[in-house]
């Protein structure tokens, strides 16, 4: 972790930006939102017409996993940083009326939309909990699956998510995440910026690192996908693609 990084005020900034999400889809991010996003990164119309629409209509993701991850029938998963809830009620469609969804998110916004949405739609596979990706409140080997989209890259202790991640899952689980990370390091000016850090672009980790991170915490088989449909939209945002080759990408990994 970076020792000169705010974390208390990284977090605050990322709870602001996330609650407007929440409260306030319409407004301008620095990231795309909605449906046609959704659709553009590869998410099956038949799986959008299932999730309730106030949950697309919030959805901020940067890739789509499922294909590589493979969530099947009687699995139970845990969506890391499960936002609206568009990745949960898509899980709840693979697994089943035997399997499990559980969403995880620090921003009470979220979460209330997310369960209200979850009582209204009937999906009673699905929950949503209140945590942190980096201690995660679960018992040792509770998942077949973790899932996440465009959240690993806002945490400041990557390393400690992915031991965490590796801890809830059982022998053989699996890692599907969507996340932003940089073809070349960034300079401190940027990684120290908890401004930067909420826009998806301070946290972004240079790719072989990233993966280092994921194979140290115990994973392997470890599969890399670019997603050249992803675009952020703020002109801060493009700046940093062009210079550090930030980008979007998908990741599979297998533990022990």
């Amino acid at each position: 972790m970076n020792e000169s990084l705010d974390v208390d005020k990284l977090e605050q900034e990322v709870k602001g930006v996330y609650r407007a999400v929440a409260e306030t889809p319409d407004e301008e991010f620095h990231f795309e939102m909605g449906r046609p996003l959704a659709a553009r990164l590869g998410y099956p119309a038949a799986d959008l017409d299932a999730v309730p629409e106030a949950a697309v209509e919030s959805f901020a993701g940067v890739g789509y996993h499922f294909e590589l991850v493979d969530v099947r029938e009687g699995d139970d998963v845990l969506d890391l940083g499960s936002g609206s809830g568009t990745d949960a009620f898509v899980a709840a469609r693979h697994v089943g009326d035997t399997g499990s969804v559980t969403g995880l998110d620090m921003t009470e916004a979220q979460l209330e939309n997310a369960r209200q949405l979850r009582d209204e739609g009937g999906f009673d596979s699905v929950s949503f909990e209140h945590g942190y990706v980096e201690d995660l409140p679960f018992e040792d080997e509770s998942f077949d699956v973790v899932i996440s989209n465009g959240v690993i890259n806002l945490s400041a202790e990557k390393e400690r998510v992915f031991r965490e991640t590796n801890r809830v899952l059982r022998p053989g689980g699996r890692l599907g995440i969507s996340d932003i990370i940089s073809e070349t390091q960034m300079p401190d000016s940027i990684k120290t910026s908890s401004d930067l850090w909420a826009a998806c672009i301070g946290g972004a980790e240079q790719i072989n690192d990233y993966t280092a991170m994921i194979e140290a915490a115990g994973f392997r088989d470890v599969e890399v996908r670019e997603n050249p449909q992803y675009d952020f939209i703020s002109e801060q945002a493009q700046g940093a693609c062009q210079k550090y080759g930030v980008k979007s990408i998908s990741l599979t990994a297998r533990n022990r």
